[in-house]
Parts: structure tokens; C-alpha cells; sequence
């Protein structure tokens, strides 16, 4: 359980040339709910019209059979939001559609494009006039300034040659469903087949509810279009070394896809393992905190030799809302979602494995959460080295002075959060859990070094080459 609002930006998913599109488009964001719980959205396509429909909400609260028969044709794509650019209203939900000379246009965008303030001054000062705080809307207004005469994927990758940063994303017209993913790939992005069309989706887990057979990634760079005529691929823009986000198999993606050539369930095992050969503690149980923290104490404890038992329960059922008792219950907050297992932790000398510490003050609560149950010692274990810096490039994060390994040693930590001892997976063990592909990754989170710069150094260059 990540500790703070740090929060995957969107899931999308996309469907093309299948009788039951948005029925399908439907499923698959369900299985990506968790990218995304403020809004979702589908649109989709007759080959004539395209037909919407977007709310604030969970998947399975916005759309019912009445509202999925609204939206007809062979054709769709949907997205599922989390606000890590423009605030949580509804004009914010996507997709987008927007119309042109040429007809409908609809888009979903996993992702945030580090120059998009740039561009959206740029483009206000020719009198475009925006709808949203979307820096989607950015690739809007560049793709319907395009040539003329250019057709739907020329335009658009006319519009992606002047973002920076990270998109993955779908594109759909009355007859045709474009894919996208930025030259560095840093957000995931996965083409499947079913019997009767194809699916493009942000991870696996959503080809594998509705029966899709998973065919390859889109690659870092490519702009993949799916017509009648089948799918033809492009690469319009310079190759870069891959930049893929680390945190997906970290925390974000579900254990039971596979993306950036890997399975996640795989490698959050091997965290685990790197983990207790770094860190290791003299305890009686390891214990997970529900429920990012499983594959990795999986591993911790079938490195260490130390059994591993369900100590803290999450309530799956816990909405985003809440009423709180007028008398005060003691760490009500904490235990509305996690409740701990007293006997199993009572009298025992406990590791707790968990994915990441961002502000510290969820774990701190945990933490007191697990000594009142009774444990004699506690030993915390994050799966992840200390995150230093903001992330710019699709997630939620809090600020450089609100994340506190920026600000306090591991030890000024430890104390903080009143536990024996705390270790953190080391830069170099995270690597080993990724060998062979570790260059391809993005640390920025770790080390503050980002391969496309943030938004406010972008700005600062911009203004730079206009004063030279």
C-alpha cells in the first residue's frame, strides 16, 4: 500500500472491429480500475458517428447495460483517471472528442507531457481557446492545426513531434483506432487479438477477463493503426533510449500482468528477495502490507526462512468517503481500511514488507497500528529505495519537501516511525531484480535524475533560447 497520494495517472483501453466493443471496453477498464478511480469514459465508433459517455465515479457505477446500449458500433476506447495534471471535474474526464473538417476525433491519454504549459501559452496566444486543464487538450489543438489535406495518423503524428514527455495513448475516428506510446515508453501500452477484431489496452490483466490472446507491447516511439485493412505500424520519430517507469512493476501495475517484457508478479518476488539478502532481520513472521506488499514478502520470506502470516487485513470494500463517528475512535482513519490480526502478531518479533514510505505518516500510523496488536519488535522493509524526487511523467506525487526521504536520513525515518530497525531495497539490488533490461528504466524518482526535464527546468530552457 503506497503511503500518500501518489497515485497512477490512467488506464486506457481500446477495442477495433468487434460487435460488442463497448461492452468490451467496458470489462477492460474494470480490470484497470485501479489506474484510475475518479472518472471514467468510453466512446464509441458505427464507422458513421461516434457516441459518448463519461462520469465522475467508479467504472461500475457509471456504466449500466441501458448506458452501454447508447453506445453502438464495432469500435471503442476508454479511459479511467486519476488527477496528476488539471483537477478532478468532469470536464476533465476522458476521452475527449472533439470534431474537425474531417469528422469525429476521440482520445485517451495515459500520461503528462512535460512541455504542455509551454505549448498551451504558446497556442492561447494565437487564440486557441482551451476547454479543460488537460495537457491532452494540448495534443488536441496541435493535431486540428495539422496540414489540411493530411489524413487522421499524419495529423497526429505531427501533433506528437511537439510534445515532450510521456504519452501513451489511443486515438479513434468513425473508421480507424490509433495507438501511440512516446519515444521513451514510459507509461506501458499492450496490443491483443480476439477471435473477431483486436484490443489495445495499458496492461495484460484487461485482455485476460474478456479472452483476449496478449500479442506484443506497442514499442517505445511507434504509432500503430488498426482499420479494416489490419494494422500498420509507424516509427516517425527519433529513436531514444527507453525510459520505461519503474514504479509500474514497484506498485502500479497488477500483479498478474505483464508489461515492458516482463511479468510483475515476477519481479515484485524478486524485490522481495533482493530485499532480505540486503535487510535482513531477526524475526518471527513476516508480514505484508495489504495488498502491494504481497509479492514481495512472498519473497522476503522464502529468502529468509521467517513464515510469513497474514497479520493486517484491508477491507476491500471501503468507499472513498466516509462518515467518522462525533466520539473519537482511536485511529479510525487506519483502521477503516487496515485492521490488524492480533494473535497472529501478538508477543512476536514482526518484519513488515511493504512497497514504498512517500510521506511517512501512513506508515507511522500503521506502525502503531501493528505495537498496539502486541508485537514485541517491529522490522520495516520497503521493497523500493528511498523516492527523493517528483515524478513528471503520468503519477500523483507530492512535492520534494512533503516526500520525507528528501528531507530525513533512514535513521531520522526509523525514528519517526517508531520501529527497531528500517531498510530500503538499494538502487543497485532494484537493477539485479531487472537484469539485462536496467538501462531501459526511469530512476528519476530515485536519484532526481530525469531523462526528459520536468516542467518547470522545460520552462526555464524555453524562456533561455528566447532571450539568446
Amino acid at each position: 500500500m503506497l503511503d500518500g497520494p501518489w497515485r497512477e495517472g490512467c488506464g486506457i483501453f481500446g477495442v477495433y472491429g468487434h460487435p460488442e466493443a463497448a461492452n468490451l471496453t467496458y470489462l477492460g477498464l474494470y480490470a484497470l480500475q485501479h489506474r484510475g478511480q475518479e472518472s471514467a469514459g468510453i466512446v464509441s465508433s458505427d464507422g458513421h458517428n461516434l457516441y459518448s459517455h463519461k462520469a465522475m465515479g467508479l467504472v461500475a457505477e457509471i456504466f449500466d447495460r441501458e448506458v452501454l446500449k447508447k453506445l453502438p458500433g464495432d469500435s471503442a476506447i476508454g479511459h479511467v483517471r486519476y488527477s496528476t495534471a488539471g483537477a478532478s471535474h468532469l470536464k476533465n474526464a476522458q476521452p475527449f472528442v472533439f470534431d474537425y473538417s474531417r469528422g469525429g476525433v476521440a482520445i485517451a491519454h495515459n500520461g503528462n507531457l512535460t512541455n504542455a504549459q509551454v505549448l498551451r501559452r504558446q497556442l492561447e496566444g494565437d487564440g486557441a481557446i482551451f476547454q479543460s486543464t488537460m495537457d491532452t487538450e494540448v495534443i488536441i489543438h496541435l493535431f486540428a492545426r495539422a496540414s489540411e489535406n493530411s489524413s487522421t495518423v499524419e495529423r497526429l503524428i505531427a501533433a506528437l513531434s511537439e510534445v515532450e514527455g510521456a504519452y501513451s495513448l489511443l486515438i479513434l475516428s468513425e473508421k480507424e483506432l490509433i495507438a501511440a506510446r512516446d519515444p521513451h515508453g514510459f507509461r506501458p501500452l499492450v496490443l491483443g487479438k480476439l477471435k473477431r477484431g483486436f484490443v489495445v489496452g495499458s496492461e495484460t490483466c484487461a485482455f485476460d477477463l474478456i479472452g483476449a490472446e496478449f500479442i506484443r507491447e506497442i514499442e517505445p516511439g511507434e504509432v500503430l493503426v488498426i482499420d479494416r485493412d489490419g494494422v500498420h505500424s509507424f516509427f516517425p520519430f527519433p529513436r531514444v533510449r527507453p525510459r520505461h517507469c519503474i514504479f509500474e512493476f514497484i506498485y502500479f501495475a497488477r500483479p498478474d500482468s505483464f508489461i515492458f517484457g516482463r511479468s510483475v508478479y515476477q519481479v515484485r518476488r524478486q524485490l522481495g528477495v533482493e530485499l532480505a539478502r540486503e535487510h535482513p532481520a531477526d524475526a518471527d513472521i513476516v508480514v505484508p502490507t495489504p495488498d502491494s506488499g504481497f509479492p514481495a514478502a512472498i519473497g522476503f520470506s522464502h529468502q529468509s526462512g521467517i513464515p510469513l502470516e497474514l497479520g493486517i487485513i484491508r477491507n476491500h470494500y471501503v468507499g472513498r468517503t466516509f462518515i467518522e463517528p462525533r466520539e473519537s475512535i482511536r485511529h479510525f482513519g487506519v483502521k477503516i481500511k487496515l485492521n490488524p490480526v492480533q494473535r497472529a502478531i501478538q508477543g512476536k518479533r514482526v518484519v513488515v514488507v511493504d512497497d514504498s514510505i512517500v510521506r511517512g505518516t501512513t506508515v507511522r500510523k500503521n506502525m502503531r497500528m501493528i505495537r498496539g496488536a502486541g508485537a514485541s519488535k517491529i522490522h520495516v522493509r520497503i521493497s523500493s529505495p528511498p523516492i527523493i524526487s517528483p515524478c513528471f511523467y503520468g503519477i500523483d506525487t507530492p512535492t520534494h519537501k512533503e516526500l520525507i526521504a528528501a528531507n530525513l536520513s533512514v535513521e531520522e525515518i526509523r525514528r519517526f516511525l517508531r520501529v527497531h530497525s528500517l531498510g530500503y531495497l538499494s538502487l543497485e539490488g532494484l537493477k539485479r531484480c531487472v537484469a539485462g533490461d536496467e538501462e531501459k528504466f526511469c530512476y528519476a524518482c530515485f536519484t532526481g535524475s530525469y531523462p526528459v526535464p520536468p516542467p518547470a527546468q522545460r520552462m526555464q530552457l524555453d524562456f533561455f533560447i528566447k532571450e539568446v
